[in-house]
């Protein structure tokens, strides 16, 4: 999905309207997933230099509340430790909204 694409999405909802990540993960063999949920607590503008790539990306960032922190401050931290080349900034753009709660959804057949 591109940046465009998830405004197009978003903008038929409520500006106040809480975004959330939904993360699926398979449980075994028996076709069950479980999903967990976080709201989006940053956004982050990430260079994937990954295989040869140089694209932009953005990440949504959530999580548990003390894990989010720890990576945002360690992602700060690494921003502030070393000047980038090509001038791209891992932390800027970033907010923290926590306070949020958040919901493990437990185990979830796919039919459900």
């Amino acid at each position: 999905m591109n940046v465009q694409q998830l405004i197009d999405i978003l903008k038929d909802y409520p500006q106040d309207t809480e975004i959330e990540m939904a993360i699926v993960a398979p449980v075994g063999e028996d076709d069950q997933i479980a999903v967990d949920r976080y709201p989006v607590e940053g956004v982050l503008p990430w260079e994937d230099d990954e295989e040869g790539g140089h694209d932009q990306v953005i990440w949504l960032v959530g999580g548990e509340d003390d894990d989010v922190e720890t990576f945002m401050d360690a992602i700060e931290d690494d921003d502030h430790d070393h000047d980038h080349a090509d001038g791209h900034d891992h932390a800027n753009g970033h907010g923290h909204g926590h306070g949020h709660g958040h919901d493990h959804g437990g185990d979830r057949s796919k039919g459900a």
